[in-house]
């Protein structure tokens, strides 16, 4: 049974996702977790950091995950409703922890839940490490304490405060507090309604907090926070005279921003002007995955520094940041990657960096586009209920490879699905790991382009789906 996709185990609760699952996954990790003890120090039980988002079916997997650590003799500390990255850096920065389980299905629809597995120094498991605890589950291999040994549960509510505290630590609060900006906040009642609000009254911004309220129903918006889900904030941002808007996914790992005229701020374009401004004050490596946008890359040879490229999912791009020493990273959708704070993608730290930005550059919100280079990007989704994506995936790249002179492409990439390059941009055709679906991007310096690589790979893609 293959348990993982891009972003952790996730599913519709009660059909994929079931307490079973969340009890066997823990179990596993159990023993994977005791299998590493050994080798140095089985004088006391490995601890696992154990939080949820607001999703209401959080309490009863984490319970479930709850039970299959204890009963294998690991030790949790509960941190309750906390930010996928809040528990992220409670891992990384609390020596006695030996690993994390943050329930959360991140953007996914309400019905859905994920159960997502964080190393001991904070970042995502790897994928090889994620393999091993997937051998695990598949083999039921797993071990039952004695009744002497079984695992102790405590309790610490000082997650969220520990990490804004650190994000403050590094940010320029100063230049922030200086400026007064004024700040509209969506949260869409996930788990950043407990920091967002809070960051930015300590930044010294006066708030408007929408959706602030933990809400595992999301009464307000869906989780995910795309343009058509922030009518409600666009619309606020001019008729109050807000600076910036920010807006937050379900277990606030991302953030999306929308400027003083009401218009979102396309992910790819601040992605790429926070990265020139990092680079501008520290120069170094930078990671992000092959779905990313020309610019990034365009800014990184601008400013003389490597750039790796991986599959997409934050995992991936955390752990080539780590290896190569990377200064600055990320995914074009929000995920702002800074290893001064931590190795994971974080909303929060990626809002105080935009807000430092702009008080250090004197720059409005509005202002950031026209710091990037200009590109045109356009994204299709096509959904293959009943078909095995891995299998209709390799079907499509041997078609496209066989009709190499008809699509007339330059060079075909392999990193993660079929990225093909052309004269004046790109297209990528790659499998959801999160949902039935097949993505497509096309990217180029002009729409008509654009355009037309979009239509191949939608050509491809819906012949195989028939």
């Amino acid at each position: 049974m293959t348990l993982f996709g891009t972003n952790g185990v996730r599913g519709i609760v009660n059909e994929d996702l079931t307490p079973e699952v969340a009890l066997n996954l823990a179990r596993s990790l159990a023993v994977f977790l005791l299998g590493k003890k050994s080798e140095t120090d089985r004088r006391s039980a490995p601890v696992v950091i154990l939080g949820t988002d607001t999703r209401i079916s959080g309490m009863m997997l984490k319970s479930a995950a709850a039970s299959g650590l204890l009963a294998s003799g690991i030790a949790i500390t509960d941190v309750g409703v906390v930010p996928t990255p809040s528990l992220q850096y409670y891992v990384k920065n609390h020596s006695e922890a030996d690993a994390g389980i943050i329930i959360t299905a991140s953007h996914n629809p309400r019905e859905y839940n994920g159960i997502k597995l964080i190393a001991e120094d904070g970042t995502e498991f790897s994928r090889d490490d994620e393999k091993r605890i997937e051998a695990i589950y598949n083999s039921k291999k797993f071990v039952g304490a004695a009744w002497s040994k079984t695992g102790d549960i405590c309790f610490d509510q000082n997650c969220n405060d520990d990490y804004l505290a650190g994000i403050l630590a590094i940010i320029d609060r100063k230049a922030i507090e200086k400026k007064q900006f004024k700040v509209l906040t969506d949260t869409g009642n996930g788990a950043g309604s407990l920091t967002m609000p809070r960051l930015m009254s300590s930044l010294g911004c006066s708030v408007l907090a929408l959706g602030a309220q933990p809400d595992g129903t999301f009464p307000w918006r869906n989780p995910e926070p795309v343009p058509d889900a922030l009518k409600e904030a666009a619309a606020l941002m001019t008729e109050s005279g807000f600076d910036l808007g920010i807006a937050q996914d379900g277990d606030a790992d991302r953030a999306v921003f929308i400027d003083e005229k009401g218009e979102f701020i396309d992910d790819e374009i601040m992605l790429a002007a926070v990265e020139k401004y990092i680079l501008h004050k520290e120069k170094g490596p930078v990671v992000t995955t092959v779905s990313t946008s020309q610019r990034f890359t365009d800014i990184a040879k601008d400013e003389e520094v490597d750039i790796y490229y991986t599959a997409v999912g934050s995992v991936d791009v955390g752990r080539k940041m780590v290896e190569v020493g990377a200064v600055f990273g990320g995914e074009g959708n929000g995920g702002i990657i800074y290893p001064r704070h931590q190795v994971c993608r974080d909303g929060a730290m990626a809002a105080a960096l935009v807000l430092e930005m702009l008080a250090h550059t004197g720059m409005k919100a509005s202002d950031i586009k026209s710091t990037v280079p200009t590109y045109f990007n356009e994204k299709e989704k096509i959904r293959l209920q009943d078909k095995d994506l891995k299998k209709t995936m390799a079907e499509i790249t041997n078609k496209i490879i066989a009709d190499k002179d008809e699509i007339n492409y330059t060079e075909a990439e392999r990193i993660d699905g079929l990225k093909l390059w052309f004269g004046s941009g790109w297209l990528l055709i790659r499998p959801s790991g999160t949902e039935p679906i097949i993505r497509i991007t096309a990217e180029a310096k002009n729409e008509e382009d654009t355009l037309k690589y979009l239509e191949i790979g939608k050509k491809y893609v819906n012949e195989a789906a028939r």
